[in-house]
Protein backbone atom coordinates (compact mmCIF):
# COMPACT_ATOMS: atom_id res chain seq x y z
CA UNK A 1 0.00 0.00 0.00
CA UNK A 2 1.48 3.41 -0.96
CA UNK A 3 2.60 5.61 1.96
CA UNK A 4 -0.19 8.14 1.41
CA UNK A 5 -2.88 5.46 1.43
CA UNK A 6 -1.40 3.93 4.56
CA UNK A 7 -1.39 7.28 6.40
CA UNK A 8 -4.97 8.06 5.43
CA UNK A 9 -6.10 4.56 6.43
CA UNK A 10 -4.54 5.05 9.85
CA UNK A 11 -6.20 8.44 10.19
CA UNK A 12 -9.62 6.97 9.39
CA UNK A 13 -9.13 4.07 11.78
CA UNK A 14 -8.19 6.45 14.58
CA UNK A 15 -11.17 8.66 13.85
CA UNK A 16 -13.55 5.69 13.47
CA UNK A 17 -15.08 7.44 10.49
CA UNK A 18 -18.66 6.61 9.56
CA UNK A 19 -20.56 8.64 6.95
CA UNK A 20 -23.61 10.39 8.40
CA UNK A 21 -25.07 12.31 5.45
CA UNK A 22 -26.92 15.57 5.95
CA UNK A 23 -30.12 14.73 4.09
CA UNK A 24 -33.83 15.29 4.02
CA UNK A 25 -34.60 11.56 4.51
CA UNK A 26 -32.93 8.17 4.16
CA UNK A 27 -34.23 7.57 0.65
CA UNK A 28 -32.58 10.77 -0.57
CA UNK A 29 -29.06 9.40 -0.01
CA UNK A 30 -27.65 7.50 -2.97
CA UNK A 31 -24.54 5.65 -1.88
CA UNK A 32 -23.45 4.87 -5.43
CA UNK A 33 -23.51 8.55 -6.40
CA UNK A 34 -21.56 9.43 -3.26
CA UNK A 35 -19.06 6.61 -3.83
CA UNK A 36 -18.48 7.79 -7.41
CA UNK A 37 -17.70 11.35 -6.26
CA UNK A 38 -15.33 10.14 -3.54
CA UNK A 39 -13.63 7.71 -5.93
CA UNK A 40 -13.03 10.45 -8.52
CA UNK A 41 -11.42 12.78 -5.98
CA UNK A 42 -9.29 10.01 -4.46
CA UNK A 43 -7.77 9.37 -7.89
CA UNK A 44 -6.21 12.83 -7.59
CA UNK A 45 -3.04 13.69 -5.71
CA UNK A 46 -1.96 16.34 -3.25
CA UNK A 47 0.18 19.04 -4.79
CA UNK A 48 2.01 20.84 -2.01
CA UNK A 49 4.36 20.35 0.92
CA UNK A 50 5.01 16.99 2.54
CA UNK A 51 1.78 15.65 1.05
CA UNK A 52 2.78 16.44 -2.56
CA UNK A 53 2.36 13.46 -4.85
CA UNK A 54 0.42 11.40 -2.31
CA UNK A 55 -3.12 10.26 -3.11
CA UNK A 56 -5.81 12.73 -2.14
CA UNK A 57 -7.57 10.52 0.39
CA UNK A 58 -10.28 12.69 1.87
CA UNK A 59 -10.13 13.48 5.56
CA UNK A 60 -13.35 12.57 7.37
CA UNK A 61 -14.83 16.06 7.32
CA UNK A 62 -14.01 16.44 3.63
CA UNK A 63 -15.54 13.06 2.78
CA UNK A 64 -18.64 13.97 4.76
CA UNK A 65 -19.16 17.06 2.61
CA UNK A 66 -18.55 15.26 -0.68
CA UNK A 67 -20.88 12.40 0.22
CA UNK A 68 -23.61 14.72 1.42
CA UNK A 69 -23.47 17.14 -1.50
CA UNK A 70 -23.01 14.61 -4.33
CA UNK A 71 -24.92 11.71 -2.79
CA UNK A 72 -28.10 13.43 -1.61
CA UNK A 73 -30.47 13.23 -4.56
CA UNK A 74 -34.01 14.29 -5.31
CA UNK A 75 -36.54 11.77 -6.59
CA UNK A 76 -35.67 12.96 -10.10
CA UNK A 77 -32.13 11.65 -9.62
CA UNK A 78 -30.52 15.07 -9.65
CA UNK A 79 -28.68 16.59 -6.69
CA UNK A 80 -30.73 18.09 -3.89
CA UNK A 81 -28.19 20.73 -2.93
CA UNK A 82 -27.23 23.49 -5.34
CA UNK A 83 -25.37 25.63 -2.79
CA UNK A 84 -22.73 24.39 -0.37
CA UNK A 85 -21.32 26.87 2.14
CA UNK A 86 -18.12 25.70 3.85
CA UNK A 87 -16.64 28.00 6.51
CA UNK A 88 -13.45 26.75 8.12
CA UNK A 89 -10.11 28.17 9.41
CA UNK A 90 -6.99 28.47 7.27
CA UNK A 91 -4.70 25.55 6.46
CA UNK A 92 -7.42 22.89 6.83
CA UNK A 93 -7.30 21.96 3.16
CA UNK A 94 -9.84 24.39 1.68
CA UNK A 95 -8.02 25.08 -1.58
CA UNK A 96 -7.34 21.41 -2.28
CA UNK A 97 -10.97 20.45 -1.64
CA UNK A 98 -12.23 23.33 -3.81
CA UNK A 99 -9.86 22.34 -6.64
CA UNK A 100 -11.00 18.73 -6.43
CA UNK A 101 -14.67 19.77 -6.59
CA UNK A 102 -13.91 22.01 -9.58
CA UNK A 103 -12.37 19.05 -11.44
CA UNK A 104 -15.21 16.74 -10.39
CA UNK A 105 -17.79 19.16 -11.82
CA UNK A 106 -15.75 19.67 -14.98
CA UNK A 107 -14.56 16.14 -15.71
CA UNK A 108 -16.52 13.69 -13.58
CA UNK A 109 -20.13 14.88 -13.54
CA UNK A 110 -21.22 13.61 -16.98
CA UNK A 111 -22.34 17.10 -17.96
CA UNK A 112 -21.96 18.04 -21.61
CA UNK A 113 -20.12 21.33 -22.14
CA UNK A 114 -20.20 22.13 -18.47
CA UNK A 115 -19.13 25.65 -17.57
CA UNK A 116 -17.36 25.76 -14.22
CA UNK A 117 -16.01 29.08 -12.96
CA UNK A 118 -13.52 30.05 -10.29
CA UNK A 119 -14.32 33.27 -8.46
CA UNK A 120 -12.66 35.26 -5.70
CA UNK A 121 -12.08 38.88 -4.73
CA UNK A 122 -9.66 39.19 -7.64
CA UNK A 123 -8.22 37.02 -10.39
CA UNK A 124 -5.03 36.38 -8.44
CA UNK A 125 -6.96 34.94 -5.49
CA UNK A 126 -9.13 32.82 -7.79
CA UNK A 127 -5.96 31.53 -9.45
CA UNK A 128 -4.84 29.86 -6.20
CA UNK A 129 -7.48 27.14 -6.55
CA UNK A 130 -6.90 26.96 -10.32
CA UNK A 131 -3.18 26.31 -9.89
CA UNK A 132 -3.93 23.46 -7.49
CA UNK A 133 -6.43 22.00 -9.97
CA UNK A 134 -3.91 22.34 -12.83
CA UNK A 135 -1.24 20.51 -10.84
CA UNK A 136 -3.76 17.79 -9.92
CA UNK A 137 -4.43 17.28 -13.62
CA UNK A 138 -0.74 16.96 -14.52
CA UNK A 139 -0.22 14.45 -11.69
CA UNK A 140 -3.16 12.25 -12.78
CA UNK A 141 -2.32 10.31 -15.99
CA UNK A 142 -5.98 9.68 -16.86
CA UNK A 143 -6.85 13.37 -16.71
CA UNK A 144 -3.58 14.55 -18.25
CA UNK A 145 -4.57 12.69 -21.47
CA UNK A 146 -8.03 14.23 -21.56
CA UNK A 147 -7.60 17.77 -20.24
CA UNK A 148 -6.11 20.61 -22.25
CA UNK A 149 -4.40 23.17 -20.03
CA UNK A 150 -4.52 26.78 -21.23
CA UNK A 151 -2.37 28.23 -18.47
CA UNK A 152 -2.22 31.79 -19.81
CA UNK A 153 -6.03 31.92 -19.93
CA UNK A 154 -6.42 30.17 -16.56
CA UNK A 155 -8.58 27.59 -18.27
CA UNK A 156 -8.83 23.79 -18.22
CA UNK A 157 -10.79 22.05 -21.00
CA UNK A 158 -12.06 18.49 -20.59
CA UNK A 159 -11.99 17.28 -24.20
CA UNK A 160 -14.47 14.34 -24.08
CA UNK A 161 -17.41 16.59 -23.17
CA UNK A 162 -16.13 20.02 -24.16
CA UNK A 163 -16.46 21.16 -20.54
CA UNK A 164 -14.16 23.74 -19.01
CA UNK A 165 -13.04 25.27 -15.74
CA UNK A 166 -12.27 28.99 -16.09
CA UNK A 167 -10.96 31.64 -13.71
CA UNK A 168 -12.96 34.82 -14.13
CA UNK A 169 -11.53 38.32 -14.47
CA UNK A 170 -12.40 41.18 -12.15
CA UNK A 171 -14.85 42.86 -14.52
CA UNK A 172 -17.18 39.86 -14.78
CA UNK A 173 -19.60 41.44 -12.29
CA UNK A 174 -20.71 43.68 -15.14
CA UNK A 175 -21.42 40.76 -17.48
CA UNK A 176 -24.26 38.27 -17.84
CA UNK A 177 -25.12 35.32 -20.05
CA UNK A 178 -23.30 32.57 -18.14
CA UNK A 179 -24.63 29.01 -18.36
CA UNK A 180 -22.99 27.72 -15.24
CA UNK A 181 -22.81 24.13 -14.10
CA UNK A 182 -20.53 25.00 -11.21
CA UNK A 183 -19.08 28.00 -9.41
CA UNK A 184 -16.19 27.80 -6.94
CA UNK A 185 -16.10 30.86 -4.68
CA UNK A 186 -12.82 30.99 -2.76
CA UNK A 187 -12.62 33.18 0.36
CA UNK A 188 -16.11 34.60 -0.02
CA UNK A 189 -15.47 36.96 2.91
CA UNK A 190 -13.11 39.04 0.74
CA UNK A 191 -15.81 39.93 -1.81
CA UNK A 192 -15.98 43.77 -1.87
CA UNK A 193 -19.71 43.75 -2.64
CA UNK A 194 -22.44 41.36 -3.72
CA UNK A 195 -22.33 42.04 -7.47
CA UNK A 196 -20.16 39.12 -8.55
CA UNK A 197 -22.01 36.78 -6.21
CA UNK A 198 -25.37 37.79 -7.63
CA UNK A 199 -24.22 37.54 -11.25
CA UNK A 200 -22.85 34.03 -10.73
CA UNK A 201 -25.58 32.55 -8.49
CA UNK A 202 -28.85 34.29 -9.37
CA UNK A 203 -30.17 32.54 -12.45
CA UNK A 204 -26.86 31.75 -14.17
CA UNK A 205 -27.44 28.01 -13.72
CA UNK A 206 -31.14 27.90 -14.58
CA UNK A 207 -30.48 26.03 -17.83
CA UNK A 208 -28.65 23.24 -15.94
CA UNK A 209 -30.37 20.41 -14.09
CA UNK A 210 -28.03 20.34 -11.08
CA UNK A 211 -25.76 23.40 -10.86
CA UNK A 212 -23.56 23.64 -7.78
CA UNK A 213 -22.33 26.83 -6.12
CA UNK A 214 -19.47 25.75 -3.88
CA UNK A 215 -18.66 28.57 -1.46
CA UNK A 216 -15.63 28.11 0.76
CA UNK A 217 -14.15 30.69 3.11
CA UNK A 218 -12.72 31.57 6.47
CA UNK A 219 -14.62 33.91 8.77
CA UNK A 220 -14.49 37.61 7.95
CA UNK A 221 -14.62 40.92 9.76
CA UNK A 222 -17.36 42.75 7.88
CA UNK A 223 -20.91 42.08 9.03
CA UNK A 224 -22.24 44.18 6.15
CA UNK A 225 -20.85 41.80 3.52
CA UNK A 226 -22.40 39.17 1.27
CA UNK A 227 -20.38 36.55 3.15
CA UNK A 228 -21.97 37.55 6.46
CA UNK A 229 -25.37 37.35 4.79
CA UNK A 230 -24.68 33.79 3.63
CA UNK A 231 -23.03 32.90 6.96
CA UNK A 232 -26.14 34.08 8.80
CA UNK A 233 -28.36 31.95 6.58
CA UNK A 234 -26.12 28.94 7.23
CA UNK A 235 -26.31 29.53 10.98
CA UNK A 236 -30.09 29.85 10.83
CA UNK A 237 -30.38 26.56 8.96
CA UNK A 238 -27.99 24.76 11.32
CA UNK A 239 -29.91 26.09 14.33
CA UNK A 240 -33.28 25.19 12.87
CA UNK A 241 -34.48 28.78 12.45
CA UNK A 242 -34.74 28.46 8.67
CA UNK A 243 -35.24 25.66 6.17
CA UNK A 244 -33.79 25.48 2.67
CA UNK A 245 -33.46 21.96 1.22
CA UNK A 246 -31.14 23.24 -1.52
CA UNK A 247 -28.61 24.83 0.84
CA UNK A 248 -25.90 22.73 2.52
CA UNK A 249 -24.19 24.51 5.47
CA UNK A 250 -20.93 23.57 7.20
CA UNK A 251 -19.32 25.87 9.77
CA UNK A 252 -16.26 24.89 11.78
CA UNK A 253 -15.46 27.48 14.41
CA UNK A 254 -15.67 28.49 18.05
CA UNK A 255 -18.00 30.66 20.05
CA UNK A 256 -16.96 34.14 21.11
CA UNK A 257 -16.90 33.14 24.79
CA UNK A 258 -14.76 30.03 24.21
CA UNK A 259 -11.26 30.23 25.66
CA UNK A 260 -9.14 30.97 22.62
CA UNK A 261 -5.97 29.75 24.34
CA UNK A 262 -7.38 26.27 25.07
CA UNK A 263 -6.08 23.50 22.74
CA UNK A 264 -9.47 21.76 23.04
CA UNK A 265 -11.01 24.85 21.46
CA UNK A 266 -8.45 24.72 18.65
CA UNK A 267 -9.53 21.16 17.90
CA UNK A 268 -13.18 22.21 17.79
CA UNK A 269 -12.46 24.75 15.05
CA UNK A 270 -9.84 22.82 13.08
CA UNK A 271 -11.01 19.39 11.92
CA UNK A 272 -7.67 18.82 10.16
CA UNK A 273 -5.60 19.60 13.26
CA UNK A 274 -2.67 17.20 13.40
CA UNK A 275 -3.13 16.29 9.73
CA UNK A 276 -2.79 19.36 7.51
CA UNK A 277 -2.57 21.81 10.42
CA UNK A 278 0.31 21.24 12.82
CA UNK A 279 -0.67 21.82 16.43
CA UNK A 280 2.78 23.30 17.01
CA UNK A 281 2.01 26.01 14.44
CA UNK A 282 -1.29 26.86 16.11
CA UNK A 283 0.38 26.88 19.53
CA UNK A 284 3.11 29.23 18.30
CA UNK A 285 0.51 31.58 16.77
CA UNK A 286 -1.47 31.56 20.02
CA UNK A 287 1.59 32.34 22.14
CA UNK A 288 2.50 35.18 19.81
CA UNK A 289 -1.04 36.57 20.08
CA UNK A 290 -0.89 36.39 23.87
CA UNK A 291 2.30 38.44 23.86
CA UNK A 292 1.00 40.88 21.26
CA UNK A 293 -2.71 41.72 21.71
CA UNK A 294 -2.78 43.23 18.22
CA UNK A 295 -2.51 39.67 16.86
CA UNK A 296 -5.41 38.28 18.88
CA UNK A 297 -8.06 39.15 16.31
CA UNK A 298 -6.07 37.58 13.49
CA UNK A 299 -5.68 34.40 15.55
CA UNK A 300 -9.38 34.29 16.36
CA UNK A 301 -10.41 34.90 12.76
CA UNK A 302 -7.90 32.77 10.85
CA UNK A 303 -7.24 29.98 13.36
CA UNK A 304 -10.56 29.73 15.22
CA UNK A 305 -12.89 30.97 12.46
CA UNK A 306 -14.51 33.68 14.56
CA UNK A 307 -16.08 36.73 12.95
CA UNK A 308 -14.16 39.59 14.51
CA UNK A 309 -14.37 43.34 14.41
CA UNK A 310 -11.41 44.97 16.11
CA UNK A 311 -8.95 44.63 18.95
CA UNK A 312 -11.09 46.37 21.56
CA UNK A 313 -14.78 46.38 20.80
CA UNK A 314 -16.46 48.93 23.02
CA UNK A 315 -20.15 48.25 22.61
CA UNK A 316 -21.49 44.72 23.20
CA UNK A 317 -23.68 44.53 20.12
CA UNK A 318 -26.03 41.99 21.61
CA UNK A 319 -26.93 44.66 24.19
CA UNK A 320 -27.31 47.31 21.48
CA UNK A 321 -29.57 45.03 19.46
CA UNK A 322 -31.84 44.54 22.47
CA UNK A 323 -32.57 48.28 22.30
CA UNK A 324 -34.07 48.04 18.81
CA UNK A 325 -37.37 49.38 20.09
CA UNK A 326 -39.49 51.01 17.38
CA UNK A 327 -38.90 54.70 16.72
CA UNK A 328 -41.88 56.43 15.08
CA UNK A 329 -40.82 59.86 13.72
CA UNK A 330 -44.46 60.92 13.43
CA UNK A 331 -45.24 60.28 17.09
CA UNK A 332 -42.18 62.31 18.12
CA UNK A 333 -43.32 65.47 16.34
CA UNK A 334 -43.56 68.45 18.66
CA UNK A 335 -41.42 66.84 21.36
CA UNK A 336 -38.33 68.46 22.84
CA UNK A 337 -35.10 67.04 21.46
CA UNK A 338 -31.39 67.80 21.18
CA UNK A 339 -29.18 67.46 18.12
CA UNK A 340 -25.66 66.24 17.49
CA UNK A 341 -23.93 67.28 14.24
CA UNK A 342 -20.74 65.65 12.99
CA UNK A 343 -19.67 67.17 9.68
CA UNK A 344 -17.58 65.13 7.30
CA UNK A 345 -14.98 66.16 4.82
CA UNK A 346 -16.51 67.22 1.54
CA UNK A 347 -16.59 63.64 0.20
CA UNK A 348 -17.46 61.65 3.33
CA UNK A 349 -20.48 60.89 5.53
CA UNK A 350 -22.18 63.69 7.46
CA UNK A 351 -24.28 62.68 10.47
CA UNK A 352 -27.05 64.52 12.30
CA UNK A 353 -28.75 62.80 15.24
CA UNK A 354 -31.75 63.92 17.29
CA UNK A 355 -32.06 62.65 20.87
CA UNK A 356 -35.49 62.80 22.52
CA UNK A 357 -35.32 62.62 26.34
CA UNK A 358 -37.92 60.51 28.18
CA UNK A 359 -41.21 62.04 29.25
CA UNK A 360 -41.49 59.88 32.38
CA UNK A 361 -39.77 57.04 34.22
CA UNK A 362 -41.22 54.44 31.86
CA UNK A 363 -40.19 56.26 28.70
CA UNK A 364 -36.91 55.85 26.80
CA UNK A 365 -34.37 58.05 25.07
CA UNK A 366 -35.39 57.93 21.40
CA UNK A 367 -32.68 58.25 18.74
CA UNK A 368 -33.51 59.63 15.29
CA UNK A 369 -30.40 59.63 13.05
CA UNK A 370 -29.83 61.06 9.57
CA UNK A 371 -26.85 60.45 7.28
CA UNK A 372 -25.72 62.01 4.00
CA UNK A 373 -23.14 61.06 1.41
CA UNK A 374 -22.41 62.51 -2.07
CA UNK A 375 -24.52 60.68 -4.63
CA UNK A 376 -21.76 60.34 -7.21
CA UNK A 377 -19.40 58.66 -4.71
CA UNK A 378 -21.58 55.75 -3.65
CA UNK A 379 -20.34 53.15 -6.14
CA UNK A 380 -16.73 54.10 -5.45
CA UNK A 381 -17.26 53.86 -1.69
CA UNK A 382 -18.96 50.46 -1.99
CA UNK A 383 -16.00 49.09 -3.95
CA UNK A 384 -13.39 50.72 -1.74
CA UNK A 385 -14.87 50.30 1.72
CA UNK A 386 -16.84 47.07 1.16
CA UNK A 387 -19.82 48.68 2.91
CA UNK A 388 -23.45 48.52 1.76
CA UNK A 389 -23.93 52.24 1.12
CA UNK A 390 -25.95 51.51 -2.01
CA UNK A 391 -28.31 49.15 -0.19
CA UNK A 392 -28.80 51.61 2.67
CA UNK A 393 -29.60 54.34 0.16
CA UNK A 394 -32.26 52.19 -1.49
CA UNK A 395 -33.74 51.36 1.91
CA UNK A 396 -33.88 55.04 2.87
CA UNK A 397 -31.40 54.81 5.76
CA UNK A 398 -28.72 56.84 3.96
CA UNK A 399 -29.54 60.09 2.17
CA UNK A 400 -27.57 61.60 -0.70
CA UNK A 401 -26.75 65.05 -1.94
CA UNK A 402 -26.17 65.80 -5.62
CA UNK A 403 -22.66 65.72 -7.03
CA UNK A 404 -19.41 64.29 -5.76
CA UNK A 405 -19.07 66.46 -2.65
CA UNK A 406 -21.39 66.96 0.30
CA UNK A 407 -23.90 69.73 -0.34
CA UNK A 408 -23.97 71.49 3.03
CA UNK A 409 -26.73 73.84 1.92
CA UNK A 410 -29.01 70.87 1.29
CA UNK A 411 -28.30 69.55 4.79
CA UNK A 412 -28.95 72.96 6.35
CA UNK A 413 -32.34 73.13 4.64
CA UNK A 414 -33.11 69.59 5.78
CA UNK A 415 -32.31 70.47 9.41
CA UNK A 416 -34.42 73.61 9.08
CA UNK A 417 -37.36 71.45 8.02
CA UNK A 418 -36.75 69.10 10.95
CA UNK A 419 -36.97 72.14 13.20
CA UNK A 420 -40.51 72.71 11.98
CA UNK A 421 -41.50 69.21 13.10
CA UNK A 422 -39.51 68.81 16.29
CA UNK A 423 -38.71 71.16 19.16
CA UNK A 424 -34.92 71.18 18.71
CA UNK A 425 -33.62 73.04 21.78
CA UNK A 426 -29.88 72.78 21.06
CA UNK A 427 -27.52 71.39 18.44
CA UNK A 428 -24.06 70.28 19.61
CA UNK A 429 -21.32 70.26 16.97
CA UNK A 430 -17.68 69.39 16.53
CA UNK A 431 -15.84 72.66 15.99
CA UNK A 432 -13.74 71.22 13.16
CA UNK A 433 -14.85 72.52 9.78
CA UNK A 434 -18.31 73.64 10.93
CA UNK A 435 -17.94 77.42 11.09
CA UNK A 436 -20.06 78.34 8.07
CA UNK A 437 -22.83 75.83 8.73
CA UNK A 438 -23.02 76.89 12.37
CA UNK A 439 -23.49 80.50 11.35
CA UNK A 440 -26.20 79.49 8.89
CA UNK A 441 -28.02 77.37 11.49
CA UNK A 442 -27.86 80.21 13.98
CA UNK A 443 -29.34 82.45 11.32
CA UNK A 444 -32.26 79.99 11.13
CA UNK A 445 -32.88 80.45 14.85
CA UNK A 446 -31.21 77.33 16.23
CA UNK A 447 -29.14 77.36 19.43
CA UNK A 448 -25.82 75.83 18.41
CA UNK A 449 -23.31 74.67 21.05
CA UNK A 450 -19.64 73.79 20.38
CA UNK A 451 -18.67 70.40 21.72
CA UNK A 452 -15.08 69.38 22.44
CA UNK A 453 -13.84 66.02 21.26
CA UNK A 454 -11.44 65.46 24.17
CA UNK A 455 -11.83 63.30 27.25
CA UNK A 456 -13.37 66.10 29.32
CA UNK A 457 -16.44 66.53 27.13
CA UNK A 458 -16.77 63.09 25.56
CA UNK A 459 -16.25 60.77 28.53
CA UNK A 460 -19.47 61.42 30.57
CA UNK A 461 -21.98 60.97 27.71
CA UNK A 462 -20.01 58.06 26.22
CA UNK A 463 -20.23 56.19 29.53
CA UNK A 464 -23.85 57.21 29.88
CA UNK A 465 -24.67 55.80 26.44
CA UNK A 466 -23.27 52.44 27.54
CA UNK A 467 -25.26 52.55 30.78
CA UNK A 468 -28.53 53.40 29.03
CA UNK A 469 -27.90 50.63 26.49
CA UNK A 470 -27.27 48.00 29.15
CA UNK A 471 -30.41 49.12 30.98
CA UNK A 472 -32.40 49.07 27.70
CA UNK A 473 -33.45 52.66 28.26
CA UNK A 474 -32.58 53.80 24.76
CA UNK A 475 -34.55 53.14 21.55
CA UNK A 476 -32.82 53.27 18.16
CA UNK A 477 -35.15 51.29 15.88
CA UNK A 478 -32.26 49.14 14.64
CA UNK A 479 -31.13 51.82 12.17
CA UNK A 480 -28.44 49.88 10.24
CA UNK A 481 -26.07 52.77 9.46
CA UNK A 482 -25.99 53.83 13.11
CA UNK A 483 -25.58 50.20 14.22
CA UNK A 484 -22.61 49.79 11.89
CA UNK A 485 -20.98 52.93 13.28
CA UNK A 486 -21.62 51.94 16.90
CA UNK A 487 -20.01 48.57 16.16
CA UNK A 488 -16.97 50.34 14.66
CA UNK A 489 -16.08 52.27 17.81
CA UNK A 490 -12.63 51.88 19.31
CA UNK A 491 -12.33 53.55 22.71
CA UNK A 492 -9.29 55.43 23.97
CA UNK A 493 -8.75 55.63 27.73
CA UNK A 494 -6.65 58.11 29.68
CA UNK A 495 -4.83 57.34 32.99
CA UNK A 496 -7.77 58.72 34.97
CA UNK A 497 -10.19 56.25 33.40
CA UNK A 498 -11.91 58.76 31.10
CA UNK A 499 -12.90 57.44 27.69
CA UNK A 500 -13.69 58.76 24.24
CA UNK A 501 -14.26 57.32 20.77
CA UNK A 502 -11.08 57.25 18.73
CA UNK A 503 -11.76 58.05 15.08
CA UNK A 504 -8.23 57.19 14.01
CA UNK A 505 -8.17 53.69 15.48
CA UNK A 506 -11.80 52.75 14.93
CA UNK A 507 -12.20 50.20 12.15
CA UNK A 508 -14.52 52.34 10.05
CA UNK A 509 -16.71 55.42 10.20
CA UNK A 510 -18.14 56.42 13.60
CA UNK A 511 -19.55 59.87 12.76
CA UNK A 512 -23.10 58.83 13.67
CA UNK A 513 -21.96 57.40 16.99
CA UNK A 514 -20.15 60.63 17.84
CA UNK A 515 -23.20 62.68 16.88
CA UNK A 516 -25.35 60.42 19.08
CA UNK A 517 -23.03 60.92 22.04
CA UNK A 518 -23.05 64.71 21.60
CA UNK A 519 -26.85 64.80 21.31
CA UNK A 520 -27.18 62.59 24.39
CA UNK A 521 -24.95 64.93 26.38
CA UNK A 522 -27.19 67.92 25.63
CA UNK A 523 -30.30 65.86 26.42
CA UNK A 524 -28.84 64.71 29.74
CA UNK A 525 -27.73 68.18 30.75
CA UNK A 526 -30.90 69.99 29.74
CA UNK A 527 -33.66 67.52 29.08
CA UNK A 528 -33.80 64.97 31.87
CA UNK A 529 -36.95 64.28 33.78
CA UNK A 530 -38.40 67.44 35.27
CA UNK A 531 -35.82 69.36 33.24
CA UNK A 532 -32.96 68.37 35.57
CA UNK A 533 -29.57 67.03 34.53
CA UNK A 534 -28.58 63.48 35.36
CA UNK A 535 -25.09 64.80 36.01
CA UNK A 536 -26.44 67.21 38.65
CA UNK A 537 -28.38 64.45 40.35
CA UNK A 538 -25.56 61.97 40.91
CA UNK A 539 -22.36 63.35 39.45
CA UNK A 540 -20.27 61.78 36.73
CA UNK A 541 -20.54 58.06 36.07
CA UNK A 542 -17.34 56.05 36.34
CA UNK A 543 -17.32 52.63 34.71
Amino acid sequence: MPAGLKEAAVIRKLRKYTPTPFKANDSAYNKQAADNAVAFIECLAHTKGTWAGKPFLLIDWQEQIIRDVFGTLKTSGYRQFNTAYIEIPKKNGKSELAAAVALLLTCGDNEERAEVYGCAADRQQASIVFEVAKDMVTMCPALAKRVKILASQKRLVYLPTGSYYQVLSADVANKHGFNTHGVIFDELHTQPNRRLFDVMTKGSGDARMQPLYFLITTAGDNTNSICWEVHSKAQDILNGRKTDPTFYPVIYGTEENDSWTDPKVWKKANPSLGITVGIDKVKAACESAQQNPAEENAFRQLRLNQWVKQAIRWMPMEAWDKCAFPVDPKSLEGRICYGGLDLSSSTDITAFVLMFPPLDDDDKYFVLPFFWIPEDNIDLRVRRDHVNYDLWQKQGFLLTTEGNVVHYGFIETFIEQLGMKYNIREIAFDRWGAVQMVQNLEGMGFTVVPFGQGFKDMSPPTKELMKLTLEQRIAHGSQPVLRWMIDNIYIRTDPAGNIKPDKEKSTEKIDGAVATIMALDRALRNGGLENSSVYDGRGLLLI
